[in-house]
C-alpha cells in the first residue's frame, strides 16, 4: 500500500528532525516533558511498524494506540511551544509534519 510507505518516510522525517531539537529544551525538563514527547514520538514510530507487520484486529489495534501516541507529540509539542522551548517555526513545521502524518494514519485506518 502506498499510503504505508509514505507514513513510513513521514515520521523517520519527523522522528529525524524532533529528537535533535529536544536536546536543545532546558535540562530540568529532560527526564519529564522531554523525555515524554521523545518517546511519544518514538512509540508512534514502532506501533507503525508492528501495525505492518500484523493484519486484522491485531493491525486495527496497533493503529489505535499508534493514534493515542500522535495525540501525545501533539500536547507535548503545544507545551514546548506555549513555554518557548521551540520557536514559530519550528512549532508551525512540526504541526505541518504532524498534520500530514495523521492524515496518513486516519487513511490506513480507514481501509484496515
Amino acid at each position: 500500500m502506498t499510503e504505508e510507505m509514505v507514513i513510513f518516510t513521514r515520521t523517520y522525517d519527523f522522528v529525524s528532525w524532533l529528537l535533535p531539537i529536544t536536546e536543545n529544551f532546558p535540562r530540568s525538563q529532560r527526564f519529564v516533558i522531554t523525555r515524554r514527547l521523545q518517546n511519544a514520538a518514538l512509540n508512534f514510530q514502532e506501533l507503525l511498524i508492528e501495525a505492518n507487520a500484523d493484519r486484522g484486529l491485531a493491525r486495527v489495534e496497533k493503529l489505535k494506540n499508534a493514534d493515542t501516541e500522535l495525540r501525545k507529540v501533539r500536547l507535548y509539542l503545544r507545551l514546548s511551544q506555549k513555554w518557548d522551548w521551540i520557536k514559530e517555526g519550528q512549532y508551525r513545521h512540526a504541526s505541518t509534519m504532524v498534520a500530514e502524518i495523521g492524515k496518513l494514519l486516519g487513511g490506513w485506518k480507514k481501509v484496515s
